[in-house]
């Protein structure tokens, strides 16, 4: 038995034994404790190559965002720049998987609103157009160094979205061709209905004086006692022509002329109409600015005669105006003239701040004008003479439209590029009697028909036919239904330059273009007389008259619609301030 008791003594001596314990739980736990600490470094690896990732993805998103016409080589070019060379480009509505030699992108780029109502995730809209900000997503397989042997390599995903928002201030209209101080005073002050006694040389420094749109909104804030508010907020209220007038002369640095001629304007009109001012101007985006504030690089200017006319028209109740020149027209014996003004479609203004897509209009304008011409000689031989000569007028303008439609600055804001898309507006002319509803409703079309152009005596023996009538029309129109890209670089705009883009067809001057195109036939007031035989006298005779007299009544046209920034056409456009913007991420 001492056998049996010696071997059980030995294995409870060698349970009790705790000496080698550490020894085998070490041999047991080693290896998985290399397994998770090698996970772990693993892990850590990831995270470091993930944010190694997202940063490159912020530079490309940024890049691309502030070069927005060529932001697929943008990132391409930031990525080869941060060691992802090689790349595989993801278009939309496809999938792409990553492999472990090449990374995939996808560039997408839309339209971002930062307005805090709308959810983070929805501020972005993909593929909206005018772009203004690009995502950019990146996918690549993660680098596993202890792991790789026993698992696959996991995908790395990053996006970032970033925002640069150019912006430019432009305007459309046209200049005055020449200045007649008679005219623009009967037509301002008949759309004000007061009397306007300026001259040409306050005329021309109105026209010459350029105004700062933002110190103009500053000045007429204090004008309203708005205190604590954004230019929106002013030019979300209404004001009078003369507080309009008022705040103009305010405005810093305009030359003494151009400042009575603003004063005299102010207390010469008695109008009360008050005129929603984002009719006058659209701020965009810098109308959120509070009072005082400016935009760096963005300066924003306008004509100050531009600005007042635009003014007048709208403050005039029922748009239109009828102005008795008498006989101040040269060769005319009489003039009648009476403006009806449109509204500009979509309530677009003459002057705004924006970006790509934003448009500008003139407002269309229609002009009647009956004239009654010199005759000087009036025998014409035959017995024929010539007793009166009637200039029966009628032109229809279109509005003229700038759309911008790129900003671009390709090595900094030196080499800023803005480029517009403008049209003249479509014109026709009749020399015609025109219906007399309807002249002011531009929904409708109006209706033409002949004119009495003149009226003549014949001696036939011993009948005197003592009033015969010479009926005719004539029609002339001028198009030009493409835009011409008009391309405005950094010297452009900080001189304020002025280009013009025209119509193709207009050849020679409006009211000759329908004097040559007249066609008449005789009246001979019931007598059941044949007289055709008479037009071979008359007709050259009375195309002589007129002729003689196209010129100034070109001048006329051509001042009243100039005063309301339109021309027979023409369309003149001016980009006073722009910048790219700086490009930010948003998400």
């Amino acid at each position: 038995m001492p056998i049996k008791g010696g071997l059980m003594a030995a294995t409870r001596r060698l349970v009790a034994d705790r000496s080698g314990n550490f020894a085998v739980m070490t041999a047991l736990c080693t290896p998985v404790a290399l397994a998770l600490t090698a996970f772990a470094i693993d892990e850590g690896s990831l995270y470091n190559e993930r944010r190694a990732a997202q940063s490159i993805v912020d530079l490309a998103a940024i890049t691309a965002a502030s070069n927005i016409t060529n932001a697929q080589q943008a990132v391409l070019t930031t990525l080869a720049d941060n060691g992802i060379t090689s790349v595989a480009v993801q278009q939309q509505g496809t999938t792409v998987a990553p492999t472990a030699s090449k990374a995939v992108v996808q560039i997408v780029p839309g339209r971002y609103t930062g307005i805090s109502t709308i959810a983070a995730g929805s501020r972005f809209e993909a593929g909206k157009v005018p772009y203004n900000a690009v995502q950019v997503s990146l996918k690549k397989q993660g680098t596993l160094y202890f792991a790789g042997s026993i698992m696959s390599p996991p995908t790395l995903g990053t996006t970032a979205i970033a925002s640069a928002q150019p912006q430019a201030a432009f305007s459309v209209g046209s200049r005055l061709a020449s200045l007649n101080g008679g005219i623009l005073n009967a037509l301002l002050g008949g759309l004000l209905g007061s009397s306007i006694s300026l001259s040409v040389m306050d005329y021309n420094s109105l026209l010459s004086a350029d105004i700062d749109v933002l110190s103009f909104t500053d000045a007429l804030a204090t004008q309203l006692h708005l205190t604590g508010v954004s230019y929106n907020d002013v030019l979300a209220s209404k004001a009078t022509v003369g507080q309009i007038a008022t705040a103009m002369a305010n405005v810093p640095g305009l030359d003494r002329t151009a400042k009575l001629a603003l004063q005299t304007m102010a207390s010469s009109t008695t109008n009360t109409v008050k005129i929603p001012l984002d009719t006058l101007v659209d701020l965009g985006s810098v109308g959120n600015l509070g009072m005082g504030q400016k935009p760096p690089g963005l300066n924003v200017a306008a004509s100050a005669l531009s600005m007042l006319s635009a003014a007048a028209a709208l403050a005039n109740g029922n748009n239109q105006v009828a102005v008795d020149l008498g006989a101040t027209i040269p060769g005319l014996l009489s003039t009648t003239l009476a403006v009806a003004i449109g509204e500009p479609p979509q309530a677009t203004p003459w002057l705004a701040v924006g970006e790509a897509g934003t448009v500008v209009r003139t407002a269309q304008t229609r002009i009647k004008l009956n004239a009654s011409v010199g005759l000087g000689n009036t025998n014409l031989g035959g017995g024929i003479r010539l007793l009166k000569v009637n200039l029966p007028l009628n032109v229809e303008v279109a509005y003229a439209e700038a759309k911008l439609t790129d900003i671009t600055c390709p090595t900094g804001p030196s080499s800023i590029q803005v480029s517009i898309a403008a049209q003249p507006g479509v014109v026709a002319a009749h020399l015609a009697n025109s219906s007399g509803s309807g002249f002011a409703d531009f929904t409708k079309p109006q209706s033409f028909s002949d004119a009495e152009i003149a009226d003549v005596s014949l001696r036939l023996l011993l009948i005197n036919l003592s009033l015969i009538q010479i009926n005719g029309s004539s029609y002339f129109n001028v198009t030009n239904m493409a835009p011409t890209n008009l391309t405005f670089n950094a010297t452009d705009i900080s001189n304020k330059a002025i280009k013009t883009v025209s119509t193709r067809n207009l050849t020679q001057s409006l009211t000759t273009s329908l004097v040559n195109n007249l066609s008449l036939t005789v009246n001979a007031l019931g007598l059941g007389i044949d007289l055709t035989a008479l037009l071979g006298t008359v007709k050259p005779a009375v195309t002589t008259l007129l002729n003689g007299v196209t010129a100034p009544v070109d001048s006329l046209l051509y001042n009243v619609l100039g005063a309301l920034g339109i021309r027979v056409g023409e369309a003149d456009v001016r980009v006073t301030g722009a910048t790219c913007g700086r490009s930010v991420l948003v998400q």
